[in-house]
This record gives C-alpha cells, structure tokens and sequence, in this order.
C-alpha cells in the first residue's frame, strides 16, 4: 500500500494529464501530480531519454535495471525487464544483469556500461580511465545521455521506493499471454 493515496489524474493539471496522452496510468503516474509542477518536467525529461535518444535502447536499459537492481527498487526493475524485452534485450542478459559487469552473456560495451553504472551508483563519478573507456564507444550526446539516464532513473527509484508505489496487476492482454 502506498504512503500516501495516488492523485485523482482528473485533478491533476492540463498540462500533465496531455503529457500523459493515451500511456496506460501506471501507478507511478498517479503518485507523480503529488509533485505539482515537477510532475511534468519528470515526464518531459523521461520521455526524452526513453524516445528521443541517441543511445542504444539495449544499453539504456542495461543501464537503467541496474540502478533499479542496486536501488532496491522493484517497481522499477518489473516495469524495465518488461521494456527491455520489448526492444529485443535477451531474456538471458535481463537476467544476467542483476550478476553485473563480467557475467556472460554480456560483451565488453555491456560490462563498461554496467561498470559505468555502478560507479555513478556508488561513487557519483567515474573514474578517468573508466570514462576514457566508454568515450572510445560511445559519442559525447549518448555519454551525456548514459550519464542523465543512470541519474534520472536513481530519482525514479527514490521516489517510487519512499513512496510504496506499487506494482499494477497484470492487463488483461498481460493475462491472456500468461
């Protein structure tokens, strides 16, 4: 149960109930209005490094498990396998991302961006020859994007993990697959 009720979305502001167009009302955007104003830069920022990057989705989403895995944060690492199994992520590197950096199946880009990850996670700045290694790989926009993303989805979890947001039963399409 959550700490506080989810907002009524027909109370929340114009603005964010467009933002919010036809997405399915997780309950994360039922906690979000919570938030006022805020509520609809988080969907704006969100949307931007879901849709709009550069950044492989794939590592993205590595990426974004990880931080979900370390930060305890359930909802967050149920609603992400999901996603990642939708842009083509293996069932076998979903699972194996909870071992971290080393573990087979994952190449020597998913261990430096599982490496990445922890080292903002734990310590908020790569070190040098770390950063040195992925800017080899990866264009100064998706390591800004790497970067934002591992940040955002720390705040995410946070605020999903303090505030008890939880997990939606299943869709009926969910169901009928099951």
């Amino acid at each position: 149960m959550p700490r506080v009720p989810y907002f009524d979305l027909e109370q929340a502001s114009p603005a964010y109930r467009e933002m919010l167009g036809s997405r399915r009302p997780l309950n994360l955007y039922r906690m979000l209005p919570h938030a006022g104003p805020a509520a609809e830069g988080f969907l704006a920022l969100g949307g931007a490094l879901l849709r709009k990057g550069a950044l492989d989705p794939k590592l993205r989403e590595l990426a974004i498990i990880r931080v979900g895995l370390l930060s305890g944060a359930s909802y967050e690492v149920h609603q992400h396998r999901r996603l990642a199994l939708s842009i083509g992520l293996s069932q076998e590197k979903i699972d194996a991302i909870e071992a971290g950096a080393g573990a087979p199946p994952f190449d020597e880009l998913d261990d430096l961006v599982l490496e990445f990850t922890d080292e903002l996670f734990h310590r908020v700045k790569a070190p040098d020859a770390m950063f040195e290694r992925l800017c080899a790989r990866l264009d100064h926009q998706r390591m800004a994007e790497l970067v934002l993303t591992i940040g955002f989805y720390m705040m995410v979890s946070r605020f999903l993990e303090n505030f008890e947001v939880e997990i939606e039963p299943p869709s009926p399409e969910e169901q009928s697959t099951r």
